[in-house]
């Protein structure tokens, strides 16, 4: 199962979680959340995904920090459209596209555009809060990468609190998704029964409940997070 580490904020910090070498490092943007993203990301080893949070920004703005960050999936944690979405999905596919077919001119130039060697993942959120329809995912089936299970709650993530995964055992999709919201340490013998059944579990994100406060700064523990690679 793979590993998302989400929330990251402070240079050091990110450094030090990115030599655990988990497998998404995830920076919000978001000027609401308290763990909004305006900093340097560091350079990060090659198998690291950098993921950009994103809550129903215009697409220019997501398309534009993926290329100031050079970001490798984008996690949608608003209440984004299919058409959003699909639209997203083809501004990026655009891009690409133009970039194969110039490569070898764009090389050349100093300030050339930024292109991730793959496909920009797309992670679309959903949160969960008692029952759950999961009617509401069959137009986002075929456009996005994976969904990502959260608690609804007050905040747009980071709520520290888990729903109850039970309802996951409905989910009828093939569709791999991510599994989120309030997750701690004693979660994890759950969690790992959980990978055992026939759901499509791809990775574990943690944020909240993986941090320490030093000095008032919210940083990743790096104990913590040493024990949620053992999954």
């Amino acid at each position: 199962m793979k590993l998302k580490v989400c929330g990251m904020k402070y240079v050091e910090n990110i450094q030090d979680v990115a030599a655990l070498k988990p497998d998404y490092l995830g920076f919000i943007f978001y000027e609401k959340s308290k763990r909004n993203f305006e900093g340097i990301i560091p350079d990060l080893p090659a198998s690291i995904k950098k993921t950009g949070v994103f809550v129903n920004e215009h697409i220019e703005i997501v398309i534009s920090l993926i290329e100031e960050y050079r970001l490798d999936a984008i996690q949608l944690h608003g209440d984004e459209s299919e058409k959003y979405v699909s639209d997203l999905k083809n501004h990026l596919a655009e891009r690409r596209a133009l970039f194969i077919e110039e490569n070898k001119e764009i090389k050349k130039k100093k300030n050339q555009h930024y292109i991730s060697k793959s496909a920009i993942e797309i992670i679309k959120v959903f949160g969960i809060k008692g029952e759950f329809n999961f009617d509401i995912l069959k137009p986002y089936v075929n456009i996005v990468d994976y969904f990502l299970f959260d608690t609804k709650g007050k905040e747009r993530g980071g709520n520290g609190t888990k729903f109850d995964w039970s309802v996951l055992e409905k989910y009828p999709f093939e569709k791999p998704f991510f599994l989120s919201g309030g997750i701690s340490l004693d979660d994890l013998e759950q969690v790992k029964i959980m990978a055992k059944s026939n759901l499509p579990i791809y990775a574990l994100d943690v944020n909240s409940k993986f941090e320490s406060e030093p000095g008032r700064k919210k940083i990743k523990d790096l104990e913590k997070l040493k024990q949620s690679l053992t999954i």
